[in-house]
């Protein structure tokens, strides 16, 4: 292992037009432009620095240019949560907030955390992200329209109704791409047979655990439950019992299993009577969905690793070894 001193551990905060990088080995910072020539000339400037980790926040897709250029060079990076990162500089005293200090703590960050370097999506998952993205969007735009339509007066309801129509038609196109994708990339097809054989998990479900959720069927139940935020997490403090919440994790991947869990705790016969049960014991029906989502999600994570359809006698022996 290298020693502290060896190490090198690069920060950027990500602007629209601008690059602060913040180097933590010898406290350095520079700026490159956030364009093709500066992205360029910083991949350059790194890979000499040859460093152990690169870290930067997301930044709803500013970050997209520079994450895929330090990728393509191999130079580990990783892109994290902005919450994680203010938090961590409040910890260090550094309330005040500029590029330049951003980057310094970006860097800082990655010394103190050292967070985990994950596999890379390849081209065609990226894709198949972008397109089930898309169709969140135009669902909640529909939706949206809908709900003004029940409000709007006589006079906009026609374009309302148009529009409603132009976006139903773009999510039925869109489905179609999806569905193409899925069954056309090998190793997918196989993937969403599986998940879409477990009652209640259909192909929105399916469709956003392969393009949002690679790690699935690689890790254990408790690694998969927690990064995607559906694992309970303890508030107590001396005497004090604190709810158990459910926090952080991929909101894309959450939204579809939330969905997923609803239908299957209605249609699903194991996840319909383990929500029973806990609504028997007490537990609100947001808690108790919550914990259908946990399940769900640890059955077709086992189904995927064991590369095994559902059934109900192998739901029934999850169970057991899993104490759902």
């Amino acid at each position: 292992m290298k020693t502290r001193s060896s190490e090198v551990f690069i920060g950027v905060d990500v602007c629209k037009d601008r690059l602060d990088i913040a180097n933590d080995s010898n406290s350095e910072t520079w700026s490159e432009s956030n364009n093709d020539s500066g992205v360029s000339s910083l991949v350059d400037r790194l890979t000499s620095l040859k460093p152990s980790l690169v870290v930067m926040e997301a930044t709803g897709g500013l970050e997209t240019l520079l994450y895929s250029a330090l990728v393509a060079e191999g130079l580990p990076t990783v892109v994290i949560n902005p919450r994680q990162v203010r938090d961590f500089a409040k910890a260090l005293g550094k309330l005040a907030k500029t590029d330049a200090i951003d980057a310094w703590v970006l860097a800082r960050f990655g010394v103190a955390v050292r967070p985990e370097v994950r596999p890379v999506k390849d081209e065609r998952t990226r894709e198949l992200a972008a397109l089930v993205t898309r169709r969140r969007q135009l669902i909640g735009m529909r939706a949206a329209e809908k709900m003004r339509l029940r409000q709007t007066a006589k006079w906009t309801r026609k374009d309302i109704e148009s529009l409603i129509k132009v976006l139903d038609k773009r999510l039925v196109k869109l489905e179609k791409e999806i569905a193409g994708n899925v069954k056309n990339t090998p190793g997918w097809k196989e993937k969403d047979e599986i998940i879409t054989s477990v009652p209640g998990a259909g192909p929105n479900l399916s469709s956003h655990l392969l393009a949002c959720l690679p790690e699935l069927g690689k890790l254990n139940r408790r690694e998969i439950a927690m990064l995607v935020g559906v694992a309970p997490l303890n508030r107590d403090s001396g005497k004090f019992r604190g709810s158990r919440i459910v926090w952080g994790g991929r909101a894309q991947v959450r939204s579809a299993l939330y969905m997923s869990a609803l239908s299957a705790s209605k249609y699903n016969p194991s996840i319909k009577s383990f929500y029973q049960r806990l609504i028997a014991k007490g537990k609100k029906p947001k808690v108790a969905l919550t914990a259908c989502m946990r399940k769900l999600l640890t059955i077709i994570n086992t189904m995927v690793k064991n590369n095994t359809a559902w059934n109900m006698n192998h739901s029934l022996t999850l169970d057991i070894h899993h104490g759902c």
